[in-house]
Order: C-alpha cells, then sequence, then structure tokens
C-alpha cells in the first residue's frame, strides 16, 4: 500500500490512498494533525509514504517520536530520472516535476531545510513549495493542504512510476535511494554517541588550552614562531598565507610554485617540518576544533547533516559537521553509553569486488570469493615482482590502476598482467572510459547515469569541426594537448564512476536492509555511515545479534544488487567501547 502525503499549515495536511501504479485507490483524506495521522497509518498498515522530500518532512516526524518503514521521495526520484536522461542540474522538486507535466514554466528548487522549525510552524516549508506551484492562485494558502497540493504529490509519483517501470533496476535504485534518506535523517536526529571531554583533552594535549578571543592556539603560535625564525626574515611569516610562504622560500633562494605538503616535503629546508606540523594542526584546529564542538554536539551526540546522493557517483555528502572526514586521533570521543556498545563494520575492498560482480569475469570473480581479493589475485603476479613489491602489493596497484586509470611507470606493465589474465573485468572499465571519452553516459548497475559533459569539453574535444580561422601550428599543438587531456580525464571519471555508483548502490541497500533489522532487534539504532563503513549503538547484550545482522545485510545486499554471484561481501566486524578501538 502506498499513501500519498501533502503537508498544510498548522500541523494540518492531507493524505490519499495508491495502488502500486500511483493510481488514487481511495478519497483524499484531509487530517488536522499530520504527525497523528502518519503514525496512526504507520501502525495500522506500514505502507510506502509518497511525499516531496525526506529532508523537508520527516525530521519533524522524528522530533515527534514517529518512525516510518518506508517511502518514495519523489524529490530523490526525479533527480535520478533526470539524471538518467541526461539533464542533471535541473530542478527536482515536486513543483518543478508537475511544471514539466504540464508544460508549465519550471522553478527553481526551494532553498535547502531550515535547521529548525518556530513553534507552531512545523511543516510550513513543506506547504510553501506546494501550495506556491505552478497553477496556485495568490494568496491559495489554506490551514490545511488540500486536493490542490496533494493533486502534485499523486500526478508526479505517477508519471515517475510509469518512467520507471520502463528502466530495469530502476524500482530498486528508488527504493534504495528513498530508504537512505530516512536513514540520513534519522543518523542526524540520533546522533554518534559523543564525548566533549574527551574531545576537548584531544585538542588540548596537541594544541594547547582552548585560546580566546579569536588567538592562535598555543602549540599553533609557537610554531609560527620557529618558522619564522627558520626563515631568518625581519619580518614575521603568516604560516596561513600561501603568498608570504612562497616569498619567504624564494628570500631563501628556493622558488616553489605551491605550498602543498608534496611539493614542500621536496625542499631541504629547516621551515618544512615545522610547516607540515603547522598544516596537520591547523586543519584540525579549524575543521574540527572548538568551534566544530560547540555547534555540532549536543546531548552527548554528534548530529551531521548529511546530504543523500550529494556526489553524482551516489555517494553521500554532508551540509555541515564533516562526517565523512572524521580525524583519526578525535575517534577517541566517539564513545557508547554506559552499558551499550559500538558495533563498527565496514566493507572489505568493497570497490573491486563490485567490479567482479558487474564484469562477470569467471577467474576474477572467483578470486572475489575470497576473504582477501589482492592475496586471491597476487597469483597471477608471482615472478613478476620486482624490488620490495611483494605479489600482493602489485596486484592491488595493477587493479586500482584499471579502476581509476593508473597508467605510468610500474602501472603499465601491471596492468598488462592483469588484462591477460582478467581480460573481462579489464575490458569492463576499459569500455567505460572509452564511452566518456567519446562524450557518451554510462550508467551504474541500477541506472545512476553520469552527468554528460560540458559544452566547453565538447568544444575543446572537437578539432576542426568548426568555422573560425586556421589555428598555427603552436595553436594546434596546444589545443591538441589539452584536449587528450580532457579526453582523458572524462575517460578516468567514467571508467570509476560505473563502479563507484554500483558500490554506492550496495552500501544503500545495505543501509535499508540493516535498518530493517535493527528495527526487528529493538534499541539498536545505525549512528554513522560513511562510504562503506556504519556503526550501530546498541545495548552490550545485543551486540552479537548486530553483527549477524550486519553479515546478513551485507550477503543481501549483494544478492539484491547482482543475483547470483560468487563475489563475496565481506564485513570486518568490532564491538568496542570507542570508535578508536576498532581498527
Amino acid at each position: 500500500m502506498r499513501i500519498a502525503v501533502a503537508a498544510g499549515r498548522d500541523g494540518g495536511g492531507a493524505l490519499r490512498r495508491l495502488d502500486d501504479r500511483g493510481a488514487p485507490a481511495g478519497p483524499v483524506e484531509t487530517v488536522a494533525d499530520l504527525v497523528a495521522a502518519i503514525a496512526d497509518r504507520e501502525r495500522a498498515d506500514a505502507p510506502r509514504w509518497v511525499w516531496p522530500s525526506t529532508a523537508r518532512l520527516y525530521p519533524a516526524l522524528l522530533d515527534a517520536g514517529v518512525r516510518v518503514a518506508r517511502c518514495h521521495d519523489l524529490e530523490l526520484v526525479e533527480g535520478l530520472l533526470l539524471g538518467h536522461a541526461g539533464r542533471h542540474g535541473e530542478p527536482r522538486s515536486v513543483r518543478a516535476a508537475w511544471a514539466r507535466l504540464h508544460g508549465l514554466p519550471v522553478p527553481a528548487d526551494p532553498p535547502p531545510p531550515r535547521e529548525a522549525q518556530p513553534q507552531g510552524l512545523l511543516f510550513d516549508d513543506v506547504a510553501d513549495d506546494v501550495t506556491e506551484g505552478p497553477g496556485a492562485r495568490a494568496g491559495d494558502r489554506t490551514a490545511h493542504a488540500g486536493d490542490d497540493e496533494l493533486e502534485q504529490v499523486v500526478a508526479v509519483h505517477a508519471e515517475q512510476r510509469r518512467r520507471m517501470a520502463e528502466l530495469p533496476g530502476f524500482a530498486l535504485l528508488a527504493a534504495a535511494e528513498s530508504a537512505g534518506a530516512l536513514v540520513a535523517a534519522e543518523l542526524s536526529h540520533d546522533g554518534l554517541p559523543w564525548s566533549a571531554e574527551r574531545h576537548d583533552a584531544v585538542l588540548t594535549e596537541l594544541l594547547g588550552p582552548r585560546p580566546t578571543g579569536g588567538m592562535r592556539p598555543r602549540r599553533l603560535q609557537a610554531l609560527a614562531d620557529r618558522i619564522s625564525e627558520a626563515f631568518g626574515l625581519r619580518t614575521p611569516v603568516n604560516p596561513d598565507s600561501p603568498a608570504q610562504i612562497l616569498k619567504a622560500f624564494a628570500s631563501v633562494g628556493l622558488p616553489v610554485t605551491s605550498t602543498r605538503a608534496h611539493v614542500l616535503k621536496r625542499i631541504d629546508h629547516p621551515a618544512v617540518p615545522l610547516l607540515l606540523e603547522y598544516k596537520e594542526l591547523s586543519r584540525l584546529h579549524t575543521a574540527h576544533g572548538w568551534s566544530w564542538l560547540d555547534t555540532w554536539v549536543s546531548g552527548g551526540r554528534f548530529r551531521p547533516e548529511y546530504v543523500v546522493g550529494g556526489v553524482v557517483s551516489g555517494r553521500w555528502a554532508t551540509s555541515g559537521g564533516g562526517a565523512l572526514q572524521i580525524p583519526r586521533v578525535l575517534r577517541k570521543a566517539a564513545v557508547a553509553d554506559p552499558g551499550w556498545s559500538l558495533v563498527v563494520a565496514d566493507a572489505a575492498q568493497l570497490e573491486p569486488r563490485v567490479l567482479a560482480a558487474l564484469a562477470g569475469d569467471r577467474a576474477f570473480a572467483a578470486a572475489a570469493a575470497q576473504g582477501d581479493l589482492y592475496e586471491a589475485l597476487s597469483e597471477a603476479f608471482r615472478g613478476t615482482a620486482t624490488g620490495e613489491r611483494s605479489a600482493r602489493d602489485q596486484a592491488k596497484i595493477a587493479l586500482l590502476s584499471a579502476m581509476y586509470g593508473g597508467g605510468t611507470g610500474e602501472a603499465v606493465r601491471l596492468l598488462a598482467v592483469l588484462r591477460s589474465r582478467f581480460p573481462q573485468a579489464f575490458d569492463y572499465v576499459e569500455a567505460a572510459a572509452r564511452a566518456g571519452e567519446r562524450g557518451d553516459l554510462v550508467r551504474s548497475r541500477l541506472g545512476r547515469t553520469c552527468p554528460p559533459p560540458s559544452d566547453g569539453w565538447r568544444r575543446l574535444t572537437t578539432a576542426g569541426d568548426g568555422d573560425g580561422d586556421t589555428p598555427s601550428p603552436e595553436d594546434d599543438r596546444s589545443h591538441t594537448v589539452t584536449a587528450a587531456q580532457a579526453l582523458r580525464s572524462r575517460g578516468r571519471f567514467t571508467r570509476n564512476f560505473v563502479v563507484q555508483a554500483t558500490a554506492a548502490e550496495w552500501a544503500l541497500i545495505l543501509l535499508a536492509t540493516l535498518r530493517r533489522r535493527l528495527a526487528e532487534l529493538g534499541p539498536p539504532r545505525l549512528v554513522f555511515f560513511q562510504h562503506d563503513e556504519v556503526i550501530v549503538h546498541t545495548p552490550d547484550g545485543l551486540a552479537e545479534d548486530v553483527a549477524a545482522a550486519v553479515h546478513a545485510s551485507a550477503e543481501e545486499a549483494g544478492r539484491l544488487l547482482f543475483g547470483r554471484t560468487p563475489v563475496v561481501f565481506p564485513m570486518g566486524i568490532a564491538i568496542v567501547g570507542s570508535y578508536a578501538d576498532a581498527k
């Protein structure tokens, strides 16, 4: 069963039952308390909720203690469908989809959801998105969403269902993406257990006491002073200013073009180790220092804001909190509550295993049926090792080069070995690269589609097709080099896209199936996710059950995505009191 939702002002709204095709299966029901109505229907029927945007509506439900099992996120699914048609970046809201459906001017998407709603305006942003859409009359805002508002939701959903029926695998992608939106909202609501005291202790140990008045922490200031002394200049050097650093190196006869770490490491000067240490500590202070702690940790929980599908490959991003880049040194601040544990699970060698399942290369898939894929592949490289690099290391280099587009130095020889032993796997990513260089679109297993090349890319890589003056030999050589670089760059992008996007789908299905299993267990909660790693906060007595649920979900994700395959997706699991103890 599906139920369409339209939110209105003052906490009201409207509901309507739909069949699986999206057609109305009952009358419009106007409700004065939308939260209570959704809670009642969830308990009675556990339908798939059809609503404009999980990110805009679900947090309010979570704040009221209401959780739902399934939904269809119209905004996310519209984005997937637009992408499949090569129309990335077009507005994807219900208002925009409704306008396209009726040949009306397409409005821009609304700004991101507000972090918090004023009391009494629980669903105002949702109501505004709907009631101000095409065809709405000026001032036509009622206390509760009515037929006009719900009509857009129902019509857009039915059109999406029609389009999805023509695309094999897309229904699973839409369901997984929508489930991911539920998970993302719940992760932000529940939060990762976080000790502000431990975090402060780490910062104090590394940087010195918390500074006041915008001053540098004591350790950073000491390093800044030593950097100036190392250059021996009368005027202090500001290590936060790349221009001053470049000028300082030039003054001592060491001109450099960048202050990036890999450039500085090639210079023999006493200021270099000090600068590298300063950059590392300054990055910690800026990205995850005391200001971060004040902003993102409350009530003993770190509550980031995830963006589902925030990267074109389908990987998540964050709009705040930097959850995808927690420094290892701060993981000791992530600690379970008394009597509880953190179950930390990460997928081993996920993307290479995904490639094995995608390509259907029997020899490669047989290797991916092992616990250590690189070790299983290493047999192909025995006898070719040079220097101190092991056969396993060479197998890893070759496989990563195939997926990410490496093609110089040692990688060329290793890729030749890989191609001869596992031709189907090699040809799979090569075909994606060649498609990208032609300007074609490539897709994931379920149909997530890469963006098309820009008009500038097409102009750059199409030599001699346009009118204009004939370029000089010098200009022609310059154009050729630049065009070749552009072609290789897009080829590398599409080569990896087919693998990374499919890996992101596997991770989404893992989240969805694990969320379902955890709901059956009761108290355990998903509290953290990044790419191929999840953390569950659970009572100690259920930790082993959670670990079993993780393994079962990984197996189910592989089966749902690839069908029958010998490839396995093992999960490394640690049951710990602190995230720092997991690895």
